[in-house]
């Protein structure tokens, strides 16, 4: 294999993230970025979902913010502005981490950098071929072209992704050309503000903080960072604007006009910014026909767009990159059984559907006209039933998602759910065992040998012998990515023979004795 095994084009979080995990598994890869540093424009605001436990296998999600102990989750949230309440979950999905774009890009940045991976910022890929052993990639740098050989590219280069269209591969879905919506960091006189987090404005009233359906558009507000609110607006049937256009502030305040009926005395925030001032014309919802093309994969937004309400970008592509990373990296260092790197649009193709279709719904459920209205009634009752909170909770968290890996216990295919084991060397979560992002076979029998029957994978396996009085089984084998590919129903010959099967699977041939 060439010098260059893996090339990344985008180092926002999905390639940066990559690039970490594929560190983990002794595989350096190059990281390629047209921008000069890491943007500071305001994106995500945060993290929700299942991304938070994934950080918290890897050790970030304290290093990045995240409180002591395990991830903390919220008592409830909203679909297309629709508040539900968790207080009666019992396993709450949804974990939250406020953590700005630009500061987990740099933080990302400083993680890839220390695991020994190498970032080229300024360096742009313009072009690629693949060939029967590999693909040359052309970069354009500072002091002019070059090529890079590798022997796998992967495309996390945003929604208008080069590396997938130079790969040829398709991006259908809709556009809803029609629909603008507005976005800017603001300054707010005090007495429009409410101690709960709300907004009182003058001659309409007061609005609750986060998404808002009104009758002639949608509208937002969020201080999710002291002294420095949200607001944004979304109108259906607007007249297009060129992107050409700068965004103003005068514009919001327009368009707030528009959709409240009454002025919003917005001002320019203070400090130094940067602050979001963004206009976005039309709604995408699209994804790659396919997220592979040889050897070229395509990981986050290259590979699926879609409304931001919700917040589930960042949950489905760093999840995308967890499940392609130990595969790719099994591959490269010359272990992965046949076929491997192909469940990786296996498993991760449908998620990305379910993401596009409670997508969708928030957006049709924040159009104006009565029966809109109505529908949002309905949901409205429906989401008080805490068996469809839950439902809707663990969609949008991503804890839904069961990946077949071939057993057929409650648990296979799932995350590894929380669990505090006692180890010889104390007490720990199983989050804390994933450090290394290597398989863990988690003996919880108390004396059953699986590691006797694990012996010929230990060169690419964790064995890790624990108790634990919530033990859900005798023995789980968790993936890299967190996800159980393996439960022991009991202990015995068979369940070891079963499991050297599922080794194969895999992890690959046993080495030689």
């Amino acid at each position: 294999m060439p010098e260059n095994s893996v090339v990344i084009s985008g180092a926002g979080p999905n390639g940066l993230m990559l690039a970490c995990e594929l560190a983990l598994a002794g595989v350096r890869a190059i990281v390629l970025d047209k921008l000069t540093e890491p943007s500071a424009e305001p994106k995500a605001n945060g993290l929700v979902g299942q991304v938070i436990r994934l950080l918290d296998m890897r050790g970030l999600y304290h290093r990045f913010g995240g409180a002591p102990g395990a991830p903390w989750t919220m008592n409830g949230y909203a679909f297309s502005g629709i508040p539900m309440s968790f207080a009666e979950l019992q396993d709450n999905p949804m974990h939250v981490l406020l953590l700005p774009q630009p500061k987990l890009v740099r933080l990302l940045e400083k993680h890839t950098l220390e695991l020994g991976a190498e970032i080229r910022w300024g360096h742009e890929l313009t072009d690629l071929v693949q060939r029967p052993d590999g693909i040359t990639v052309t970069v354009a740098g500072p002091d002019g072209s070059y090529d890079i050989d590798t022997t796998y590219l992967v495309g996390a280069d945003g929604g208008k992704s080069a590396v997938r269209k130079l790969a040829g591969i398709g991006f259908p879905g809709s556009t809803f050309e029609r629909t603008i919506t507005r976005m800017a960091h603001v300054s707010l006189p005090a007495e429009v503000r409410a101690a709960d987090g709300s907004i009182d404005i003058p001659g309409f009233g007061r609005l609750p903080m986060g998404h808002n359906r009104l009758a002639h558009g949608g509208f937002v507000f969020a201080e999710l960072e002291p002294g420095r609110p949200l607001i944004a607006t979304m109108e259906f049937d607007a007249e297009p604007v060129s992107d050409e256009v700068p965004m103003t502030l005068a514009e919001l305040r327009a368009s707030l006009q528009r959709v409240l009926g009454v002025d919003v005395p917005i001002q320019e925030p203070p400090g130094p910014g940067p602050h979001a001032l963004r206009r976005t014309v039309g709604q995408n919802t699209r994804q790659a026909d396919r997220y592979r093309e040889g050897n070229v994969f395509l990981v986050g937004d290259a590979a699926h767009v879609h409304s931001a309400m919700g917040g589930p970008g960042l949950n489905l592509g760093l999840q995308d990159v967890a499940n392609l990373g130990w595969k790719l990296a099994a591959q490269v260092n010359g272990w992965a059984p046949t076929g491997l790197l192909d469940t990786y649009e296996a498993e991760r193709y449908p998620v990305g559907v379910r993401v596009m279709m409670h997508s969708l719904t928030q957006i049709a459920l924040m159009a104006p006209g009565p029966e809109v209205t109505a529908m949002r009634d309905l949901f409205t009752e429906l989401l008080r039933i805490p068996a469809n909170a839950a439902h809707i909770a663990n969609l949008l968290a991503g804890s839904d998602v069961r990946y077949d890996t071939g057993d057929h216990h409650p648990l296979a295919g799932l995350l590894v759910p929380e669990l505090v084991v006692d180890t010889p060397q104390g007490s720990r979560r199983v989050a804390e065992l994933m450090h290394k992002a290597r398989p863990v076979l988690l003996d919880l029998s108390g004396g059953t040998d699986f590691a006797h029957a694990a012996r010929e994978w230990d060169d690419r396996i964790e064995v890790i012998a624990a108790t634990s009085p919530d033990a859900p089984a005798t023995a789980l084998l968790i993936r890299p990515d967190g996800y159980i590919a393996w439960v022991a129903g009991d202990s015995g010959h068979a369940e070891e023979n079963r499991l050297r099967g599922v080794l194969s699977r895999w992890f690959g041939a046993p080495r030689a004795s």
